[in-house]
């Protein structure tokens, strides 16, 4: 059987929303992986930023191996020890007060965009309802997360989407000021916007973001998912910037590779899901909740956190060493093992072309829209593998501009 499953068969029984490399990888360890041929990649994408631990982290294997002998699954009728296990870390690691699981970061953002709506509705009435986003964002490819999303590629052929959403240019505090209003009710960002080019909020927009959601009774949302669970070099970016949001959307990197999304608020604003307002049949199953209970409980260290910045500028000095011997990459920039360098004019359109080369080199990475090439790697990566992935994406590159 195994010698049928090749890419071909891709083509065949899939839906064509994908295009995947060629390659089909079979086994990973720590950072690299293994293709159906036994050639080795440095895997410099996780996932897309999800392999927070890297591959098969043997703490993670044993909570994983462990739960499978004991309960997988119970209705929401039910609760499970697992889940609170994980709500009482998570709150007692943020500003938290109350958790809603969930299994995916577009499942969170969901949650986190009805319970905004029906916070503002409680509190101020039905005209309470527009949400602020911001142009280039990504916040998932449910109907309602796609609407508020910056990206409209991402609605063409959905519509009518979702309405009373107000999209504003990124890091303009100015455009803000002008549009928030008292039929806002949230503004919502991403802390370093992931899918729309690895860009990192200025402080100074949010503090202003939260001074005018303070202002005007509207909740200020982080959708944390790319940047959440030490990504940044802080357990969420907002430690890094010191603002503290009403709403926290994380997935990624919470489960290291298993499935699974959070919600985190406070009581207060908790309150306005009441009983049967909102649910998710597996979010928070015991399976999910014991990963990402070790997830946290390794990565939240001052070890693994301060490994993360170092880590950072490893990669950015390995890229500028690219840069200076290629002259490809027009910025490098990002935060902790988020990382993005964009190409520069004469090689928009051609991050693609880059990633594919790189893989034939045997590296992996990403793209964050066609002219961004992106990291986001195990964040307990050695260095070793970061000197050797990155010799290879030069070997790549030189490859391609020769």
């Amino acid at each position: 059987m195994t010698s049928q499953l090749t890419r071909e068969l891709f083509d065949e029984v899939m839906v064509p929303n994908y295009r995947p490399q060629q390659v089909i990888p079979v086994k990973g360890e720590g950072s690299r992986i293994w293709d159906q041929n036994c050639k080795e990649y440095i895997d410099f994408a996780g996932g897309i930023a999800v392999n927070s631990l890297g591959h098969c982290h043997p703490e993670l294997v044993e909570a994983l191996k462990k739960q499978s002998e004991q309960l997988w699954h119970l209705s929401n009728v039910y609760t499970n020890e697992p889940a609170l296990r994980l709500a009482k870390r998570l709150t007692e690691a943020t500003f938290a007060d109350k958790v809603f699981f969930a299994n995916s970061g577009a499942e969170a953002n969901e949650a986190a965009f009805k319970l905004a709506r029906k916070f503002g509705h409680d509190h101020h009435g039905d005209s309470k309802h527009e949400i602020i986003s911001f142009t280039q964002s990504f916040h998932g490819r449910t109907l309602f997360t796609v609407a508020v999303g910056g990206q409209p590629k991402y609605l063409d052929g959905f519509h009518p989407a979702p309405g009373g959403i107000t999209h504003l240019p990124y890091n303009d505090l100015a455009a803000l000021e002008a549009a928030i209003s008292d039929k806002t009710c949230a503004v919502v960002l991403e802390p370093i916007q992931g899918e729309g080019g690895v860009r990192p909020a200025d402080i100074e927009f949010l503090r202003g973001v939260r001074a005018l959601c303070d202002k005007n009774n509207a909740l200020m949302v982080f959708d944390e998912v790319q940047s959440g669970v030490g990504r940044s070099g802080h357990l969420y970016a907002y430690m890094a910037y010191g603002i503290t949001p009403d709403i926290l959307t994380t997935a990624k990197s919470l489960g290291g590779g298993f499935p699974v999304g959070a919600m985190l608020t406070t009581a207060h604003i908790a309150e306005s899901f009441g009983f049967g307002t909102h649910g998710s049949t597996y979010g928070g199953n015991p399976l999910a909740c014991s990963v990402a209970d070790k997830v946290i409980e390794i990565i939240n260290t001052p070890e693994v956190l301060a490994g993360v910045s170092q880590k950072h500028e490893r990669f950015r000095n390995q890229l500028n060493k690219i840069n200076d011997q290629y002259g490809i990459f027009a910025e490098v920039r990002g935060m902790g093992l988020l990382i993005g360098a964009e190409l520069i004019p004469e090689w928009h359109g051609r991050g693609g072309e880059v990633i594919a080369k790189a893989m034939q080199h045997g590296v992996m990475c990403l793209i964050a829209g066609p002219n961004v090439l992106r990291f986001a790697p195990s964040l307990i990566i050695p260095e070793e593998d970061i000197d050797e992935g990155m010799n290879r994406l030069g070997a790549a590159i030189a490859e391609l501009t020769s």
